[in-house]
Protein backbone atom coordinates (compact mmCIF):
# COMPACT_ATOMS: atom_id res chain seq x y z
CA UNK A 1 0.00 0.00 0.00
CA UNK A 2 1.65 3.21 -1.13
CA UNK A 3 1.51 6.54 0.68
CA UNK A 4 -1.05 7.75 -1.85
CA UNK A 5 -3.37 4.93 -0.78
CA UNK A 6 -3.05 5.96 2.86
CA UNK A 7 -3.84 9.58 2.04
CA UNK A 8 -6.91 8.75 -0.06
CA UNK A 9 -8.28 6.50 2.69
CA UNK A 10 -8.34 9.58 4.92
CA UNK A 11 -9.39 12.37 2.55
CA UNK A 12 -10.79 10.59 -0.52
CA UNK A 13 -8.97 12.67 -3.11
CA UNK A 14 -5.67 12.65 -4.95
CA UNK A 15 -5.70 16.43 -5.19
CA UNK A 16 -3.35 17.05 -2.27
CA UNK A 17 0.22 17.98 -1.36
CA UNK A 18 2.54 16.40 1.22
CA UNK A 19 5.46 18.06 2.97
CA UNK A 20 7.68 16.13 5.41
CA UNK A 21 8.09 17.47 8.94
CA UNK A 22 11.50 16.36 10.12
CA UNK A 23 11.66 17.65 13.70
CA UNK A 24 10.42 14.45 15.33
CA UNK A 25 12.72 11.60 16.30
CA UNK A 26 10.28 8.69 16.48
CA UNK A 27 7.28 8.96 14.16
CA UNK A 28 7.24 9.86 10.44
CA UNK A 29 5.24 13.05 9.99
CA UNK A 30 3.85 15.01 7.04
CA UNK A 31 1.87 18.18 6.56
CA UNK A 32 -1.03 17.15 4.32
CA UNK A 33 -3.01 19.74 2.39
CA UNK A 34 -6.35 18.70 0.93
CA UNK A 35 -6.58 21.07 -2.03
CA UNK A 36 -10.23 20.28 -2.72
CA UNK A 37 -11.31 21.37 0.75
CA UNK A 38 -8.44 23.83 1.16
CA UNK A 39 -7.69 22.31 4.54
CA UNK A 40 -4.48 21.11 6.20
CA UNK A 41 -3.89 18.10 8.43
CA UNK A 42 -1.03 16.24 10.09
CA UNK A 43 -0.48 12.77 8.63
CA UNK A 44 1.71 10.50 10.72
CA UNK A 45 3.08 6.98 10.66
CA UNK A 46 3.38 5.73 14.23
CA UNK A 47 6.65 3.94 14.94
CA UNK A 48 5.30 0.57 16.05
CA UNK A 49 8.78 -0.57 17.09
CA UNK A 50 8.64 2.06 19.84
CA UNK A 51 4.88 2.16 20.38
CA UNK A 52 3.93 -1.49 20.16
CA UNK A 53 0.25 -0.84 20.86
CA UNK A 54 -0.77 2.13 18.69
CA UNK A 55 -4.41 1.60 19.65
CA UNK A 56 -3.46 2.53 23.21
CA UNK A 57 -2.01 5.83 21.99
CA UNK A 58 -5.27 6.64 20.22
CA UNK A 59 -7.44 5.67 23.20
CA UNK A 60 -5.32 7.70 25.62
CA UNK A 61 -5.48 10.70 23.28
CA UNK A 62 -9.28 10.51 23.15
CA UNK A 63 -9.55 10.29 26.94
CA UNK A 64 -7.24 13.28 27.44
CA UNK A 65 -9.18 15.32 24.89
CA UNK A 66 -12.41 14.56 26.73
CA UNK A 67 -10.83 15.71 30.00
CA UNK A 68 -9.69 18.93 28.35
CA UNK A 69 -13.08 19.66 26.81
CA UNK A 70 -15.01 18.91 29.99
CA UNK A 71 -12.79 21.22 32.05
CA UNK A 72 -13.06 24.31 29.84
CA UNK A 73 -9.53 24.06 28.45
CA UNK A 74 -8.60 27.31 26.75
CA UNK A 75 -5.91 26.12 24.31
CA UNK A 76 -6.66 24.44 21.01
CA UNK A 77 -7.16 20.67 21.16
CA UNK A 78 -5.50 18.40 18.62
CA UNK A 79 -8.21 16.08 17.32
CA UNK A 80 -7.72 12.63 15.76
CA UNK A 81 -9.42 12.63 12.34
CA UNK A 82 -11.14 9.37 11.30
CA UNK A 83 -10.60 7.80 7.91
CA UNK A 84 -13.43 7.55 5.41
CA UNK A 85 -14.15 4.08 6.84
CA UNK A 86 -14.43 5.70 10.30
CA UNK A 87 -11.25 4.23 11.77
CA UNK A 88 -8.60 6.30 13.57
CA UNK A 89 -5.78 4.07 12.39
CA UNK A 90 -5.06 2.84 8.86
CA UNK A 91 -2.52 0.05 8.31
CA UNK A 92 -0.21 0.01 5.30
CA UNK A 93 1.16 -3.04 3.45
CA UNK A 94 3.85 -3.46 6.12
CA UNK A 95 1.19 -3.44 8.85
CA UNK A 96 2.44 -0.06 10.05
CA UNK A 97 -0.22 2.25 11.53
CA UNK A 98 -1.05 5.69 10.16
CA UNK A 99 -3.23 8.41 11.64
CA UNK A 100 -4.42 11.89 10.76
CA UNK A 101 -4.64 14.80 13.20
CA UNK A 102 -6.08 18.30 13.07
CA UNK A 103 -3.69 21.10 12.10
CA UNK A 104 -3.35 24.43 13.90
CA UNK A 105 -3.11 27.23 11.35
CA UNK A 106 -0.54 30.02 11.68
CA UNK A 107 1.40 28.17 14.36
CA UNK A 108 5.15 27.93 14.84
CA UNK A 109 7.44 25.70 16.89
CA UNK A 110 10.91 26.00 18.37
CA UNK A 111 13.59 23.37 18.88
CA UNK A 112 15.17 25.49 21.63
CA UNK A 113 13.80 28.42 23.57
CA UNK A 114 14.61 31.65 21.70
CA UNK A 115 14.24 33.72 24.88
CA UNK A 116 13.61 33.46 28.62
CA UNK A 117 10.09 34.77 28.09
CA UNK A 118 9.27 32.08 25.52
CA UNK A 119 10.63 29.40 27.84
CA UNK A 120 8.46 30.76 30.64
CA UNK A 121 5.39 30.69 28.37
CA UNK A 122 6.13 27.09 27.36
CA UNK A 123 6.56 25.92 30.96
CA UNK A 124 3.40 27.80 31.92
CA UNK A 125 1.51 26.11 29.06
CA UNK A 126 2.53 22.66 30.27
CA UNK A 127 1.62 23.72 33.82
CA UNK A 128 -1.84 24.68 32.61
CA UNK A 129 -2.26 21.45 30.64
CA UNK A 130 -1.21 19.31 33.63
CA UNK A 131 -3.46 21.23 36.01
CA UNK A 132 -6.45 20.59 33.74
CA UNK A 133 -5.95 16.86 33.13
CA UNK A 134 -5.16 16.00 36.75
CA UNK A 135 -8.68 15.92 38.06
CA UNK A 136 -9.78 14.30 41.29
CA UNK A 137 -10.56 11.02 39.54
CA UNK A 138 -8.09 10.03 36.87
CA UNK A 139 -9.15 8.05 33.80
CA UNK A 140 -7.62 4.66 33.07
CA UNK A 141 -4.58 5.70 31.07
CA UNK A 142 -2.65 2.74 29.66
CA UNK A 143 1.14 2.78 29.53
CA UNK A 144 2.42 3.25 25.97
CA UNK A 145 6.08 2.75 26.99
CA UNK A 146 6.37 0.04 29.67
CA UNK A 147 9.34 0.56 32.03
CA UNK A 148 10.19 3.90 30.44
CA UNK A 149 10.27 5.54 33.88
CA UNK A 150 11.60 2.52 35.75
CA UNK A 151 14.79 4.11 37.03
CA UNK A 152 15.78 1.01 38.95
CA UNK A 153 15.83 -0.86 35.64
CA UNK A 154 17.75 1.98 33.96
CA UNK A 155 20.53 1.63 36.54
CA UNK A 156 20.49 -2.16 36.26
CA UNK A 157 20.73 -1.90 32.47
CA UNK A 158 23.71 0.43 32.82
CA UNK A 159 25.52 -1.92 35.18
CA UNK A 160 24.91 -4.83 32.81
CA UNK A 161 26.18 -2.81 29.83
CA UNK A 162 29.27 -1.81 31.79
CA UNK A 163 29.96 -5.41 32.71
CA UNK A 164 29.62 -6.64 29.11
CA UNK A 165 31.05 -3.69 27.18
CA UNK A 166 33.95 -4.06 24.77
CA UNK A 167 37.23 -3.03 26.43
CA UNK A 168 37.89 -0.17 24.00
CA UNK A 169 34.46 1.35 24.73
CA UNK A 170 35.10 1.23 28.47
CA UNK A 171 38.50 2.81 27.95
CA UNK A 172 37.07 5.58 25.78
CA UNK A 173 34.41 6.36 28.37
CA UNK A 174 36.65 5.87 31.41
CA UNK A 175 36.19 9.40 32.79
CA UNK A 176 32.42 9.41 32.20
CA UNK A 177 32.01 5.97 33.79
CA UNK A 178 33.88 7.19 36.86
CA UNK A 179 31.57 10.19 37.33
CA UNK A 180 28.48 8.09 36.62
CA UNK A 181 29.52 5.56 39.24
CA UNK A 182 30.20 8.30 41.79
CA UNK A 183 26.60 9.51 41.33
CA UNK A 184 25.02 6.04 41.06
CA UNK A 185 22.95 6.53 44.22
CA UNK A 186 21.41 9.81 42.98
CA UNK A 187 18.09 8.20 41.85
CA UNK A 188 17.73 6.09 45.03
CA UNK A 189 15.49 8.59 46.83
CA UNK A 190 13.25 8.85 43.75
CA UNK A 191 12.94 5.07 43.54
CA UNK A 192 12.21 4.82 47.27
CA UNK A 193 9.55 7.55 47.16
CA UNK A 194 7.74 5.80 44.32
CA UNK A 195 7.85 2.42 46.05
CA UNK A 196 6.56 3.87 49.33
CA UNK A 197 3.95 5.96 47.48
CA UNK A 198 5.34 9.07 49.16
CA UNK A 199 4.62 11.01 45.98
CA UNK A 200 1.26 10.74 44.19
CA UNK A 201 0.61 9.25 40.79
CA UNK A 202 -0.58 11.78 38.25
CA UNK A 203 -1.15 12.11 34.53
CA UNK A 204 2.06 13.40 32.99
CA UNK A 205 2.93 14.41 29.45
CA UNK A 206 6.39 12.76 29.61
CA UNK A 207 7.78 14.64 26.59
CA UNK A 208 7.71 18.28 27.62
CA UNK A 209 10.32 19.67 25.23
CA UNK A 210 9.52 23.10 23.85
CA UNK A 211 8.88 21.71 20.36
CA UNK A 212 5.71 20.12 21.75
CA UNK A 213 4.14 23.55 22.19
CA UNK A 214 2.59 25.34 19.22
CA UNK A 215 3.01 29.11 19.43
CA UNK A 216 1.45 32.00 17.58
CA UNK A 217 3.55 34.60 15.79
CA UNK A 218 3.91 36.57 19.06
CA UNK A 219 5.31 33.51 20.85
CA UNK A 220 2.13 32.92 22.85
CA UNK A 221 1.13 29.24 23.27
CA UNK A 222 -1.72 27.91 21.14
CA UNK A 223 -1.64 24.17 21.86
CA UNK A 224 0.14 21.35 23.66
CA UNK A 225 0.85 18.58 21.17
CA UNK A 226 2.21 15.02 20.95
CA UNK A 227 0.23 13.10 23.55
CA UNK A 228 1.77 9.75 22.58
CA UNK A 229 3.77 9.47 25.81
CA UNK A 230 0.94 10.42 28.16
CA UNK A 231 1.13 8.12 31.19
CA UNK A 232 0.47 7.81 34.90
CA UNK A 233 3.60 8.55 36.92
CA UNK A 234 5.09 11.28 39.08
CA UNK A 235 4.79 14.87 37.91
CA UNK A 236 8.38 15.32 39.09
CA UNK A 237 9.44 13.67 35.84
CA UNK A 238 7.83 16.38 33.71
CA UNK A 239 9.56 19.11 35.69
CA UNK A 240 12.89 17.30 35.61
CA UNK A 241 12.86 16.70 31.87
CA UNK A 242 11.73 20.27 31.27
CA UNK A 243 14.88 21.46 33.04
CA UNK A 244 17.00 18.88 31.20
CA UNK A 245 15.63 20.12 27.88
CA UNK A 246 15.37 23.90 28.39
CA UNK A 247 18.45 24.86 30.42
CA UNK A 248 21.11 23.48 28.08
CA UNK A 249 22.96 26.34 26.35
CA UNK A 250 24.22 23.94 23.68
CA UNK A 251 22.89 21.07 21.62
CA UNK A 252 22.96 17.76 23.49
CA UNK A 253 25.33 16.35 20.84
CA UNK A 254 28.06 18.81 21.82
CA UNK A 255 30.58 16.76 23.77
CA UNK A 256 32.99 19.68 24.15
CA UNK A 257 30.48 21.93 25.93
CA UNK A 258 31.65 23.86 28.99
CA UNK A 259 29.39 25.71 31.40
CA UNK A 260 26.30 24.77 29.38
CA UNK A 261 23.80 25.14 32.25
CA UNK A 262 21.66 28.30 32.08
CA UNK A 263 20.66 29.32 35.61
CA UNK A 264 18.34 32.11 34.43
CA UNK A 265 16.49 29.60 32.28
CA UNK A 266 16.12 27.33 35.30
CA UNK A 267 14.46 30.11 37.29
CA UNK A 268 11.92 31.05 34.62
CA UNK A 269 11.06 27.44 33.76
CA UNK A 270 10.47 26.65 37.43
CA UNK A 271 8.32 29.76 37.77
CA UNK A 272 6.29 28.77 34.70
CA UNK A 273 5.89 25.17 35.84
CA UNK A 274 4.53 26.29 39.22
CA UNK A 275 2.22 28.94 37.72
CA UNK A 276 -0.87 26.68 37.71
CA UNK A 277 0.46 23.76 39.75
CA UNK A 278 1.83 25.41 42.90
CA UNK A 279 -1.37 24.93 44.89
CA UNK A 280 -1.96 21.43 43.52
CA UNK A 281 1.41 19.91 44.39
CA UNK A 282 1.89 18.07 47.66
CA UNK A 283 4.59 19.37 50.05
CA UNK A 284 6.77 16.41 49.04
CA UNK A 285 6.44 17.18 45.33
CA UNK A 286 7.32 20.83 45.88
CA UNK A 287 10.28 19.94 48.07
CA UNK A 288 11.79 17.56 45.52
CA UNK A 289 11.61 19.68 42.35
CA UNK A 290 15.31 20.62 42.45
CA UNK A 291 16.21 17.01 43.14
CA UNK A 292 14.00 15.84 40.25
CA UNK A 293 15.90 18.08 37.84
CA UNK A 294 19.16 16.41 38.84
CA UNK A 295 17.75 12.91 38.50
CA UNK A 296 16.22 13.60 35.08
CA UNK A 297 19.55 14.81 33.68
CA UNK A 298 21.44 11.96 35.32
CA UNK A 299 19.08 9.30 33.97
CA UNK A 300 19.33 10.75 30.46
CA UNK A 301 23.12 10.66 30.77
CA UNK A 302 22.95 7.05 31.96
CA UNK A 303 20.79 6.14 28.97
CA UNK A 304 23.27 7.66 26.52
CA UNK A 305 26.21 5.98 28.25
CA UNK A 306 24.40 2.63 28.42
CA UNK A 307 23.73 2.74 24.70
CA UNK A 308 27.33 3.69 23.98
CA UNK A 309 28.61 0.74 26.01
CA UNK A 310 26.12 -1.54 24.22
CA UNK A 311 27.52 -0.49 20.83
CA UNK A 312 24.96 2.28 20.11
CA UNK A 313 22.00 0.07 19.25
CA UNK A 314 19.13 2.26 20.52
CA UNK A 315 19.74 5.92 19.70
CA UNK A 316 20.35 7.01 16.14
CA UNK A 317 24.00 8.02 15.79
CA UNK A 318 26.00 9.76 13.06
CA UNK A 319 29.49 8.74 14.22
CA UNK A 320 31.06 6.21 16.59
CA UNK A 321 31.43 8.56 19.58
CA UNK A 322 28.05 10.25 19.20
CA UNK A 323 26.51 8.74 22.33
CA UNK A 324 29.67 9.43 24.29
CA UNK A 325 29.49 13.10 23.29
CA UNK A 326 25.87 13.15 24.41
CA UNK A 327 26.95 11.61 27.71
CA UNK A 328 29.62 14.28 28.20
CA UNK A 329 27.12 17.02 27.43
CA UNK A 330 24.63 15.79 30.02
CA UNK A 331 27.33 15.38 32.67
CA UNK A 332 28.42 18.98 32.10
CA UNK A 333 24.79 20.11 32.36
CA UNK A 334 24.37 18.17 35.60
CA UNK A 335 27.60 19.63 36.96
CA UNK A 336 26.32 23.15 36.31
CA UNK A 337 22.94 22.45 37.89
CA UNK A 338 24.45 20.90 41.00
CA UNK A 339 26.83 23.84 41.38
CA UNK A 340 23.88 26.22 41.07
CA UNK A 341 21.94 24.25 43.70
CA UNK A 342 25.08 24.01 45.85
CA UNK A 343 24.94 20.21 45.94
Amino acid sequence: MELNDIVTQFIGTENYSLSPITDGLINTTYLLEDKDRKKKFILQKINHHVFRQPEVIVNNHLMINELLRSNNYQFQIIEPIPSLSNTLLVKDANDEPWRMLSFVENSITFLTAPSLQTAFEAAKAFSYFLSIVNTEKLPVIEDTLPNFLNFEKRIADYKKALENAAPHLKENAKAEIEITNQLISLPDQWIAMEKSKQIPKRIIHADVKISNILFDQNHKPLAVIDLDTIMISTILYDFGTMIQSYTNRTHEDDGSANNNFNAEMYKVVKEGFLFYLKEKLTPEESAYLDYAAQVAIYIQEVRFLTDYLNGSVYYSTKYSEHNLDRTKNQLELLKGLRAYLDC
